[in-house]
């Protein structure tokens, strides 16, 4: 049974529908680029038993442009199996195509996700009257959450202010994930609306719990989940000054994943080194970490206290 079928979403606040310490899940593989089953199975136990409350699967960190919709499919079913209501478990179903992401969200419902993780969508570059069309007519496709990604950077299209403030009326569009980074713009539209807020950008999860954030979709939380975990209690218990050393001391590791060769590549080299998946095999046109950014990951893992 899935979370989902368990809570009234349209009811519940945000971190009861999707959970607080969320992390976007690298999709392990094999040495021959097929997914690995032992590695999904790995990972998952590992990211719950570390204080993760909600798997995002099928996200850009978890390779979702080299996923096959059988693949993906597939991996929904599996995440959803294995964690077995202990965590919410979110599908990335966004393309750049409405039909596409239709089918996929109506494919990640069947498969027993709790929640979508919607993209804005990349390359076509709609207005954003365009945007809003989209994301209802996904929203309006089945009966689960969805959270809102705003990321620019990758996609060539923000969500602007007064659009997510016209989309927070939709009963199923809950959240945002913001990798966008204008803290300013997010303090407004959570003032201004019922959306809550998860920030998508490692380096700046303090700041963002300290303006309001419900919580964190991160990268560096397939390895330091418990870290992560620490990070939001303190800033809900308003230990700002426990919040900063948490921060701190996360400082390397999250600038060794995240401002490196990219955060999908490193994850999985430091869950790979860890024991944790078998490989850290990715998929072109992703190439595995250079020597460079191997070291400087090891080094960094050398001060954090990992749970594994």
């Amino acid at each position: 049974m899935s979370w989902h079928s368990r809570i009234m979403t349209d009811t519940q606040p945000a971190d009861l529908v999707f959970g607080t310490n969320l992390v976007a899940m690298v999709t392990p593989m094999d040495a021959d680029g097929t997914i690995s089953e032992t590695g999904i199975a790995n990972l998952v136990e590992h990211l719950v038993t570390t204080g993760c409350d909600g798997i995002v699967v099928n996200g850009t960190t978890g390779e979702s442009p080299t996923l096959t919709e059988a693949e993906t499919a597939h991996l929904i079913r599996t995440v959803t199996t294995l964690v077995d209501g202990r965590a919410r478990v979110i599908a990335g179903v966004g393309t750049n195509d409405t039909v596409s992401s239709i089918r996929r969200a109506c494919e990640a419902e069947g498969a027993g996700a709790d929640g979508l993780l919607l993209v804005s969508p990349y390359y076509s570059k709609p207005t954003q009257a365009g945007l809003i069309a989209h994301c209802r007519a996904v929203a309006d496709a089945t009966e689960l959450p969805v959270i809102l990604y705003d990321i620019p950077g990758r996609t060539g299209i923000a969500f602007a202010e007064s659009t997510l403030i016209e989309l927070a009326a939709h009963p199923r569009i809950r959240a945002v994930k913001d990798a966008k980074g204008d803290m300013y713009e997010a303090m407004s539209i959570m003032d201004k609306t019922e959306l809550a807020y998860y920030c998508g950008i490692d380096e700046l999860n303090l700041p963002y719990l300290a303006c309001g954030a419900t919580g964190v979709l991160s990268v560096v939380g397939n390895i330091v989940a418990d870290r992560n975990a620490e990070l939001i209690r303190a800033v809900g218990v308003g230990d700002l000054a426990a919040a900063r050393k948490i921060h701190n001391e996360l400082g390397p590791l999250t600038d060794a994943v995240m401002r490196t060769s990219s955060g999908a590549i490193m994850a999985k080299a430091a869950l790979a080194e860890l024991g944790v998946i078998p490989h850290a095999t990715v998929r072109l046109p992703l190439v595995e970490s250079p020597s460079e950014d191997l070291r400087r990951l090891t080094d960094a893992l050398a001060t954090v206290a990992v749970t594994v």
